[in-house]
């Protein structure tokens, strides 16, 4: 069959998915030829020539003036087109709104942090309008060369877009992505910021490659993101991962973060006889530095919060049965204090531990998983507006 025959002949939602498929191969392993994409795609050459003459059409790939190593015997390579599109995260934090843009191929151009001016949802608000300008005027693209902008934000963001259980006490209950949207003039996504942190991990950090996994952010809170399948659990309500909560009843001798360890180790530097350097108001970050130089009282606080953490592993890793939990926040990024002990539990309680690793991404993992989310929501709002108009027929 020839190509026009063969190109009137597919469906429209087949040529789309083709086009789609070959895009991806293209993304993934430029430079490519038609024949390798053929072979790692599973379709057909000759549809793979059409879909590629799709997408230069579109403006989505180009001819590659790269040659991989080795004998090409005159074949055409292909790349994607970086400037395609871009694609803005955000991360909104209890201190700092930190962004970033990255293009197609997912090359971060310009990354900046702003703090915030104080706790209040006016503050926040203002630091994301701020950080959103000065990343569209480094990378001197238009917003018309961004079509949305993806917010990790602390909280439950539920199918409405209503974000609750936040720190940011005056954005409880508030559709908080149209507000956004009217300021920055940008379609905006909102999502928990400990599951884009998960993404991020599966994206470019350690997770890459992991089906099932889990991500525990311990530090000024708790959260974990839930990663089944190779795809983001959030839950009936957008509240899967929300630890707080799980050993509420138990009170807070279970409790590993920020605030509960300064009670904990205030409540072992007062015993009769301690010994410790440890002081008031006992920073979890002074506790875990003291525990390094050998102070007893803080060596004790330490093992008592990777028993904690443990104790929240368990249960997730017993009923999900994942692969691998990656620790991070403020906290959990303690690796060589709590790696092995929280190990050792785990491998006592359960007859099937998952890998513990530490976050490779540290602060930047939920940003890395807002553009992660951008790239895909990207990549098929770009393939839509640019694709030819005879495809839509």
């Amino acid at each position: 069959m020839a190509d026009d025959e063969l190109n009137r002949a597919t469906p429209p939602l087949l040529k789309r998915l083709n086009q789609r498929t070959v895009l991806e191969a293209v993304r993934a392993d430029a430079p490519i030829s038609r024949a390798e994409i053929s072979r790692r795609a599973g379709i057909s050459k000759p549809t793979v020539s059409l879909a590629l003459q799709a997408l230069l059409e579109a403006g989505l790939v180009r001819e590659s003036e790269h040659r991989p190593a080795g004998l090409s015997f005159g074949a055409v390579f292909f790349e994607p087109v970086p400037d395609a599109a871009l694609v803005l995260g955000l991360d909104l934090g209890a201190r700092f709104a930190r962004g970033a843009v990255c293009d197609l191929v997912g090359d971060i151009r310009v990354r900046q942090d702003v703090e915030l001016g104080g706790p209040s949802a006016e503050a926040a608000i203002a630091a994301i309008e701020s950080v959103t300008s000065s990343l569209i005027e480094a990378t001197d693209a238009g917003r018309e060369r961004i079509g949305r902008v993806v917010v990790g934000v602390p909280g439950v963001v539920d199918a409405e877009g209503r974000l609750s259980l936040t720190h940011f006490l005056e954005l409880e209950g508030m559709v908080l992505g149209d507000d956004l949207a009217g300021r920055l003039g940008l379609e905006v996504t909102l999502v928990n910021d400990i599951n884009l942190a998960a993404l991020g991990e599966e994206w470019q950090g350690v997770a890459r490659g992991v089906d099932d996994f889990a991500f525990l952010s311990v530090g000024t809170g708790l959260g974990m993101g839930l990663v089944l399948g190779g795809e983001l659990h959030s839950g009936r309500h957008g509240a899967a991962g929300e630890l707080d909560h799980a050993l509420l009843a138990f009170g807070s001798d279970f409790d590993p973060s920020a605030n509960a360890v300064s009670a904990y180790a205030a409540e072992r530097a007062a015993a009769p006889g301690a010994a410790t350097s440890l002081a008031p108001p006992y920073e979890p970050r002074e506790v875990f530095t003291a525990a390094r130089r050998g102070d007893q009282v803080a060596q004790a606080v330490v093992a008592e919060v990777a028993r904690r953490i443990a104790l929240h592993i368990a249960p997730v890793a017993a009923v999900a049965d994942v692969g691998l939990v990656v620790l991070g926040g403020g906290i959990g990024a303690n690796g060589d204090l709590l790696l092995e002990p929280i190990r050792g539990m785990l491998a006592t309680w359960l007859p099937y531990p998952p890998r513990l690793e530490i976050s490779s991404l540290g602060e930047a993992a939920v940003l890395y998983g807002a553009l992660a989310i951008g790239l895909r929501t990207a990549l098929d709002e770009v393939f839509v507006n640019r694709a030819p108009a005879a495809e839509l027929l």
